[in-house]
């Protein structure tokens, strides 16, 4: 159970009127011969459209982003259920997980209410969602994985011209020193029936495609580099698609409980607009007590 102190109405005007602290994230699970079951409240998101990065400090979208880059839809922003199987239940280390979240007739994310708010009478995007993951090594250094989200129930409309779901697939190898990456995304939008002028500038999907390589040059000393790309494919053919491409060169160093990283980056096109580029420099020192 994380508690936020921010997450709440403002304190009183008063030394003795202090400020409540809201449950943010929470989790309850059970694990047993036969697999985990739990449920997760803004968390437990089954969304493998990073799981490939190799950078030694953060995705290049993940390290002080500009682009407000958009992401896939996942579980973990509603209340929801879910299953794991066991690790060593299937061979070629497979295991698969669902996650149900039974309503999305109020608002989703966490106490702090920073999620954006869905109302299925209009929003259209169903009273219920489902995900899916599933994972595998099959072979030394090889993990591979698949996942899956889908809306549905009463809030769809049959006017829609395309509802809303998305999902990933991605693989990592790793020998001796060296590991890479790969990943693709798509997310489709919900494009509603009506024909208005809106449409001109209504992103029917975005694809994205992730590829990364890591190497660790000593026991302390690791780098990396990594291409992010977006694109967003719009709802018509005479609107032109545009291309977001971020990418990151990172250094990171570590010394006993403290490391030391250091990114360059780049993002073209950044926030889907075309022609702006942004470059971006970060130090960051962590520790670990």
């Amino acid at each position: 159970m994380e508690l936020d102190p921010g997450a709440t109405t403002a304190a009183g005007t008063t030394d003795n009127s202090p400020q409540n602290a809201q449950n943010d994230d929470t989790k309850l699970t059970m694990t047993t011969p036969y697999g985990t079951v739990g449920v997760f409240v803004s968390e437990g998101g089954l969304d493998l459209e990073d799981a490939a990065s190799q950078s030694v400090y953060a995705r290049p979208t993940d390290a002080g982003d500009p682009s407000a880059t958009a992401d896939n839809y996942t579980i973990d922003g509603y209340n929801n259920l879910q299953y794991h199987t066991p690790a060593d239940l299937l061979p070629f280390g497979i295991t698969a997980k669902i996650a149900y979240a039974p309503t999305l007739s109020h608002q989703y994310g966490s106490g702090n209410a920073q999620g954006t708010n869905t109302l299925i009478a209009i929003d259209g995007v169903g009273n219920s969602a489902t995900e899916y993951q599933v994972k595998a090594t099959p072979v030394d250094g090889l993990n591979v994985g698949v996942s899956y989200f889908e809306f549905s129930g009463a809030g769809l409309t049959t006017a829609n011209d395309q509802d809303p779901e998305s999902g990933a697939y991605y693989a990592t190898y790793a020998t001796g020193p060296v590991s890479v990456g790969y990943s693709k995304a798509h997310r489709a939008n919900l494009v509603g029936g009506d024909v208005t002028a809106t449409r001109t500038v209504t992103v029917e999907d975005y694809e994205q495609t992730n590829y990364s390589i890591a190497y660790a040059a000593t026991d302390n000393l690791s780098l990396s580099y990594e291409v992010e790309t977006s694109e967003a494919h719009y709802l018509l053919n005479t609107t032109a698609d545009v291309e977001q491409k971020s990418k990151a060169l990172q250094a990171a160093y570590t010394m006993g409980g403290m490391t030391l990283a250091l990114s360059r980056a780049n993002h073209d096109n950044n926030g889907y607009t075309t022609g702006a580029e942004v470059d971006q420099t970060l130090f960051a020192v962590t520790m670990a007590f």
